[in-house]
């Protein structure tokens, strides 16, 4: 049964009167939906620059906030007593432990400069080791004079903390000279070796095998390369230059370096012959996590 003429007229009005007390712009939850859009747009930006800070300086940090707040206790006791390292707990007190040692070694030798060096990346904390002063040309049987760095300075220190280490050979990028390619074919297979040979040596001596990573780099990564990575995020280690074969430039128009102009002088090149060793931030601390007594 259809609405009479006065039924029609009145559902107009009322129609009419419904659309004029309807308020313009959007539905009031979208305020809410924006907001929380917001709020996980940042939350994922907080991640991503979380995931690219230096562990070792963020480390740094909050043992100097610790300090400040007086919560940073020294330990004392038997350790020192007996003159063992007392537990090296993060990666920042590895930085100061192996600088302390750089210092000492100096003062024992003015002339001379140090065979190691320590610096930091977004991996973990790295100990270089100069190649020359460890290996001697084209052979990874190793110096006895390593093998006393790493009873004194290295090995301890491992023990004495939870991290994953990394022991890396390096080369410069010469040709491998023909009277040792019947050992070694390139710098791949005598970097890998060198790497390898402290890796077993560090094992005899007592640090646990699982805790323990070999790599051989080759010329393929130089000294310096982590900050050439900062300067051009284009930067490609598989290629010698960057990509389509063109130079870079910063934005003031300077070429920007590469691998091989990280090889140039005979500095460099000495620089790049080194074992790198890598203390690589453990991704979980607690019970069952690590070979050694840090634990307790």
């Amino acid at each position: 049964m259809g609405m009479t003429a006065g039924e029609k007229k009145a559902w107009k009005k009322g129609f009419a009167a419904g659309e004029d007390s309807v308020e313009e712009g959007l539905p009031g939850w979208f305020g809410t939906f924006a907001d929380m859009m917001t709020l996980l747009f940042a939350f994922f930006v907080l991640l991503a620059a979380i995931s690219t800070m230096d562990p070792v300086k963020l480390q740094e940090m909050a043992n100097s906030q610790g300090k400040s707040l007086g919560s940073k206790i020294k330990a004392q006791g038997k350790a020192e007593e007996e003159g063992e390292f007392e537990p090296i707990k993060n990666l920042a007190a590895m930085k100061k432990e192996m600088k302390e040692a750089i210092e000492e070694m100096k003062k024992e030798n003015p002339a001379g400069d140090p065979p190691i060096d320590v610096q930091t990346s977004s991996k973990g904390l790295i100990v270089n080791i100069k190649g020359d002063f460890a290996f001697p040309s084209g052979k990874a049987d190793m110096k006895p004079e390593l093998g006393t760095l790493l009873d004194k300075e290295i090995i301890p220190r491992i023990m004495a903390s939870p991290f994953q280490i990394e022991v890396a050979g390096h080369s410069d990028s010469d040709a491998m000279p023909k009277k040792w390619q019947k050992f070694y074919k390139s710098n791949w297979e005598l970097s890998a070796a060198r790497g390898a040979t402290v890796v077993r040596y560090m094992i005899e001596k007592g640090v646990p095998a699982p805790r323990m990573l070999a790599a051989g780099y080759g010329d393929w990564y130089p000294k310096g390369i982590d900050s050439l990575k900062k300067e051009n995020p284009m930067y490609n280690p598989l290629t010698l230059t960057w990509g389509d074969g063109d130079p870079v430039l910063d934005s003031k128009g300077n070429e920007l370096p590469t691998v091989l102009s990280l090889n140039t002088t005979s500095k460099q090149k000495s620089s790049n012959r080194r074992i790198q060793i890598t203390f690589i931030q453990p991704p979980h601390h607690g019970k069952g996590r690590s070979a050694t007594k840090m634990d307790d």
